[in-house]
């Protein structure tokens, strides 16, 4: 019996060297060719016309996408890249590495790909690229370099052609959100620096009120929002004939404020915040017993806001009658009134978008929640508990109806991060990945490929 398991043994050893060795007498693209679940990355690098410069001496390190992982992009902008060879190229490019990278010599760097741009390789929860990709295969060894298998697609920068914004007319009308209007604001007021000859009108009525008013009543071409667009929203823009085009801006720190002169908040945890907001802590000693017996005056967006719909959701677990029948409590849609209700006493508390903390540091002071600070890193991180994504929406007719619409949002995707950021002069949000951009520009670009 032993014999036997020893030969049954040999013969596996032998079969597994025969398997690597046949491995690597075949090149990159012979591998991938020959593995069904590599048949869209096969088809695209025949598109782009890299099949020779990946069959070639190499070494190279390809990370290869799956087709489930290619299935998970819409279908017109892999369209859209097999009409650009150009772009598609830069896109496959950016999956390959100069040199053979093997798993055990990954560590947490920034890598030159072909393309000429760089990818950010974490090791932290297995090996991941730009924060998007997750290996899920290693080392498939090749005789011109080596194979690592992903589940998702990363994309290099794309850049969109560049706006003249004096060759651009007509009118633009942006509504909604009172957190994304300053960065709407911005790039209209940019746009009409540049020369653009039409008049854009840009009203802050809260997210809810400016997707009705771009869903429901079809009258505006865009809808700012500090929260994604809801499923019955989807389905009023698509009985008005609108297909919903969702662009991810920014990421706003939402900022828990007190005034300068209170000398005695600095944290709270997220059930304290609850407690107040929630309307069971009516006294600031109710809070913790250390801090003043005085009522709490608390200033919350209006109901029509996206910031109050993601707070009731994040805090207060989507229970909003706490909050709606909380003593001591005032609601406005307008974001000013809030940072002046809360300056004017050290008892009151409020929250808003970090942009209106920004613009009034001098008065305001931000809090942190379970000890985390509202700042860049934490907020694109997602570690602080406030964070959360800013977006603005279109249709897809729209685009190709109103070129001004078009030309606008390309202007607005091509130059909004610059904009964000907490230096003089920018809003006081933070600019999304370089992947999220690259998203939008392509996303955009194969939308507006026929105009």
């Amino acid at each position: 019996m032993l014999k036997l398991r020893a030969l049954i043994t040999a013969i596996a050893l032998v079969l597994a060297v025969s398997v690597t060795s046949m491995a690597q007498e075949q090149t990159i693209v012979e591998i991938a060719a020959g593995n069904p679940d590599f048949s869209t990355l096969v088809e695209l690098v025949t598109a782009a016309g890299l099949v020779e410069t990946l069959s070639g001496e190499g070494p190279f390190t390809v990370f290869a996408p799956t087709n489930e992982a290619f299935a998970a992009i819409p279908p017109f902008v892999v369209e859209y890249l097999l009409a650009n060879p150009e772009v598609l190229s830069a896109v496959l490019t950016y999956h390959v590495l100069p040199g053979k990278v093997l798993s055990a010599d990954v560590t947490d760097m920034m890598a030159a790909t072909v393309n000429g741009d760089s990818i950010t390789v974490t090791t932290d929860m297995g090996v991941m690229l730009d924060g998007v990709a997750t290996v899920i295969t290693a080392d498939i060894e090749a005789s011109n370099g080596v194979i690592h298998v992903i589940d998702a697609v990363i994309l290099p920068e794309i850049t969109l052609p560049e706006v003249d914004a004096l060759s651009v007319s007509d009118n633009v009308i942006a509504a909604g959100s009172s957190t994304v209007f300053p960065v709407t604001e911005r790039m209209a007021d940019l746009f009409n620096q540049d020369g653009f000859a039409g008049t854009i009108t840009v009203d802050s009525i809260g997210s809810g009120a400016g997707l009705e008013r771009f869903c429901v009543a079809a009258e505006t071409d865009i809808a700012n929002a500090s929260r994604g667009i809801r499923d019955t929203e989807i389905e009023a823009c698509t009985g008005n004939g609108r297909s919903v085009v969702e662009f991810y801006i920014g990421i706003d720190a939402l900022a828990v404020v007190v005034s300068t002169a209170n000398d005695f908040v600095t944290d709270l945890t997220l059930e304290e915040l609850a407690a107040i907001f929630g309307g069971t802590a009516v006294t600031w000693a109710d809070v913790r017993a250390e801090w003043p017996a005085e009522n709490i005056l608390k200033f919350s967006p209006g109901t029509d806001s996206g910031t109050y719909d993601f707070f009731v959701e994040e805090v207060l677990d989507d229970n909003a009658e706490g909050i709606l029948n909380a003593a001591d409590i005032q609601f406005s849609e307008d974001d000013n009134v809030l940072v002046q209700g809360v300056e004017g006493s050290p008892y009151a508390i409020g929250f808003f978008g970090y942009a209106y903390f920004v613009e009034n540091a001098e008065a305001l002071k931000a809090i942190s929640l379970d000890g985390i600070e509202p700042d860049a890193v934490n907020a694109e991180s997602g570690e602080y508990p406030l964070s959360r994504p800013l977006y603005i929406y279109s249709a897809v007719e729209i685009l190709a109806e109103k070129p001004q619409v078009a030309s606008f949002i390309s202007y607005y995707l091509s130059n909004v991060n610059s904009q964000l950021g907490t230096a003089d002069g920018q809003i006081g949000y933070f600019p999304v990945s370089k992947y999220s951009m690259s998203v939008n520009r392509v996303v955009l670009a194969a939308l507006t490929a026929g105009n």
